[in-house]
């Protein structure tokens, strides 16, 4: 039987078969955790496939529904708003758990195309689980300050690496023993502010394929540059954020731990599969090419055996 969703101007009273609407039987959710009990509409249902990363109990208990208030909320996230609660805006997790699902498919094509996706979050809640996500995957992050013209004036950014990198090679060499203690701890403090910001890209040669962000108001500048040059922008969005400025909205919420979390494993599990995804392909390349290697020299060997039966024969 269809389920549909039926509002009042009175308020939220729940969900309704769509073959008994003219009975108008009212049944009363008081509480975000009795709207997971209640069977999910159609349209929704549809969207959310079996083998989903996510799922709503788990996206309920990390908190992601919670919103911020609805003086701060932005009109485009109406779409991804489920209700108001006490003021507060309470966001729609069947569409988080699809939106997260598209998402990380999409990282998982990027991985497994060998490209690099920057991690951008440098907000105190979530720096220290996006360089712990991050760094599991063996990918790029940002979590102390954004350097404008990280990605626009990439050039100077590698100079200032290259930089870091020579000091760390004359410090082993034994150069810098000559020199004064004033100028070792000139040196040393140097090198450590150039760690500090720019220690997490040290392995980033080129420009990423991607950009995922956890805070799209704090991190506008990130997502400026990446529009500039034509990457794609993942991006957990509340409901005070503009989803229209990334290319892949997840409706979340980005200032509690555990929500970002659990949208963050997600995706990174997603990227992990597409690593070894690429990793079995390369292998199994390399399988064949050994064959077609072995197989032509036997093509080779053939003859030259042919040769040698007839000249025995004679």
């Amino acid at each position: 039987m269809c389920i549909c969703l039926l509002r009042h101007s009175d308020g939220f009273h729940g969900y309704l078969p769509a073959d008994s609407k003219e009975k108008r039987i009212k049944k009363k959710v008081n509480t975000v955790a009795d709207i997971g009990r209640v069977p999910c509409p159609c349209n929704q249902q549809k969207q959310e496939h079996e083998m989903s990363r996510t799922n709503f109990d788990q996206l309920l208990q990390a908190g992601c529904h919670f919103g911020h208030l609805r003086r701060k909320w932005n009109p485009a996230m109406a779409p991804y708003i489920f209700m108001e609660r006490n003021g507060i805006h309470i966001i729609d997790l069947h569409k988080t758990v699809a939106m997260t699902d598209q998402a990380a498919e999409e990282l998982k094509k990027i991985a497994k195309s060998g490209k690099k996706i920057l991690f951008v979050a440098t907000k105190k809640q979530a720096k220290d689980i996006v360089a712990e996500k991050a760094a599991s995957v063996n990918m790029p992050y940002v979590n102390e300050r954004w350097a404008g013209g990280m990605l626009t004036n990439f050039p100077t950014i590698r100079k200032a690496i290259k930089k870091m990198t020579n000091i760390d090679k004359l410090m082993a060499d034994g150069t810098f023993s000559n020199l004064s203690k004033r100028e070792l701890l000139q040196i040393s403090r140097q090198r450590a502010k150039l760690e500090k910001n720019l220690g997490s890209i040290a392995d980033l040669t080129r420009l990423p394929s991607a950009l995922f962000v956890v805070d799209v108001l704090k991190e506008h500048i990130a997502i400026a540059e990446a529009h500039r040059l034509g990457i794609p922008v993942f991006a957990m969005c509340d409901t005070n954020s503009d989803p229209n400025k990334v290319d892949f909205p997840i409706p979340a919420n980005d200032d509690a731990k555990d929500s970002v979390e659990a949208i963050l494993s997600a995706c990174c599990a997603a990227i992990a599969e597409g690593l070894e995804e690429r990793k079995a392909e390369k292998a199994d390349e390399k399988a064949a090419a050994e064959q077609s290697e072995e197989a032509a020299e036997g093509k080779k060997r053939a003859p030259r055996r042919a040769r040698n039966a007839e000249e025995t024969a004679e």
